[in-house]
């Protein structure tokens, strides 16, 4: 079952963006990863999240895609924005 709370992920969507493109040092606590399949967008985000199972699933898919040396020189998500938001919403709640 898929609930969508536009407004919860439209501000999520702010707030990560936000934090991408005016913050170039990354906060105590915090990571940068680059989403997208084509275009890569840069977020920051919690490291909590990186322990939930959700993500460790996109984070297998990453590994999968790109092995450990990617040009970008970061983390690498491969999923589109709007799933990657999506996600990042939710774990947001938890």
């Amino acid at each position: 079952m898929v609930i969508h709370l536009p407004s919860v992920i439209l501000h999520a969507k702010q707030v990560l963006k936000l934090q991408s493109r005016h913050q170039t040092d990354v906060p105590r606590g915090h990571i940068a990863v680059y989403v997208g399949k084509i275009q890569k967008t840069r977020f920051v985000i919690p490291i909590s999240y990186l322990n939930h199972p959700y993500f460790l699933d996109l984070l297998d898919r990453a590994k999968e895609e790109f092995g450990f040396n990617h040009p970008m020189g970061g983390l690498t998500i491969p999923c589109d924005e709007d799933v990657f938001i999506d996600l990042t919403s939710r774990l947001h709640g938890c």
